[in-house]
């Protein structure tokens, strides 16, 4: 999968005179992904069988900046270590605790991070790194965590926040684009720039749905091809079922942490042709309209009294081959 450098993409793009302004603007959506996200995933960890800790807050390296766009994000961000806290999710274990954005990461759970310097070329290795080592903890036990800021070492302890394990991350670019591979989610920039949170909670619950049923597993279980044969014969029928998977899990997902599941209804019937030509294809995703009848039909058989979590019927598919 190509790593996508934010900063130098949308610097590319900004005011060569207010570059603080880009920098703000992609805390902004970072923000709102991470707070997206982190509701979805600690709403729904009893549907996940793979847990994380889950703080509440979006990091990122400056070494994910290219080289001539680091001062500025040094001034923008602090980064007084290679790994910082780009945004808190309000009302999270990290907020909680009195993490704030330019915090460095200094040690977690005893875990030095490195400190070394940043490569000669954007890489997002470093967060990736600290990210991946914060998910292979215990997701329910508390979180120790010694931060740096304005030359002042804290250690904080963050009570245990279990959420489903998957990263997040915004794509910029022209495209509307949403994916995930098993490990990450990405959902393109212009999302944000159209969407209310509840609507983006629906392309985001899609997409974390896939993990939670495995369906790059079982696919690759199947033998399918990904490459100019996915859309064709059996590989297209294949791909449609995961999607159609996913779309149902997803409308619960979204319930489970307190939006309308109707949203899921609402926006495939009013905004499935706007995404038509990038997250939906053709051979491989069924029709908006026959997307928005399926849920509708769907919802219609949840229990009128069900939980919260509610874990429904879809999640026995997690350990169904495909054929």
């Amino acid at each position: 999968m190509p790593v996508v450098f934010l900063a130098a993409v949308a610097l590319a793009a900004a005011p060569a005179d207010d570059p603080a302004a880009t920098f703000a603007a992609l805390r902004e959506v970072d923000g709102r992904m991470a707070a997206i996200a982190y509701r979805l995933t600690t709403a729904n960890a009893p549907l996940c069988r793979e847990r994380q800790p889950t703080p509440g807050w979006a990091l990122h390296s400056i070494g994910q900046y290219d080289a001539p766009l680091r001062a500025q994000a040094k001034v923008s961000f602090g980064f007084e270590r290679p790994v910082a806290v780009e945004a808190v999710v309000p009302g999270s274990p990290a907020a909680a605790a009195g993490i704030v954005p330019g915090d460095s990461l200094v040690s977690v759970d005893g875990h030095a991070r490195p400190d070394a310097p940043p490569p000669d070329r954007a890489s997002s290795a470093a967060r990736d790194a600290a990210q991946e080592m914060i998910a292979d903890l215990p997701a329910d036990k508390p979180l120790v965590v010694t931060l740096l800021h304005d030359g002042r070492t804290r250690t904080v302890t963050l009570p245990a926040s279990p959420g489903c394990r998957s990263a997040f991350e915004v794509l910029l670019g022209p495209k509307m684009e949403a994916s995930s591979d098993g490990h990450i989610v990405q959902i393109g920039v212009r999302f944000f720039a159209r969407y209310t949170d509840e609507e983006l909670a629906v392309v985001i619950g899609h997409e974390l749905a896939h993990p939670i049923l495995r369906h790059r597993a079982r696919l690759d279980a199947a033998g399918v091809d990904r490459g100019l044969l996915a859309e064709v014969g059996r590989n297209g029928r294949l791909f449609r079922e995961t999607e159609d998977q996913a779309d149902l899990l997803g409308m619960y997902l979204i319930r489970n942490a307190g939006w309308d599941p109707r949203a899921a209804i609402r926006f495939w019937r009013e905004h499935g042709g706007e995404v038509d030509g990038g997250l939906l294809r053709s051979r491989t995703h069924p029709s908006s309209k026959a997307r928005a009848a399926a849920l509708e039909a769907a919802l219609a058989t949840m229990p009128p009294n069900a939980p919260t979590p509610y874990l429904p019927p879809i999640l026995a598919e997690a350990d169904k081959p495909l054929s």
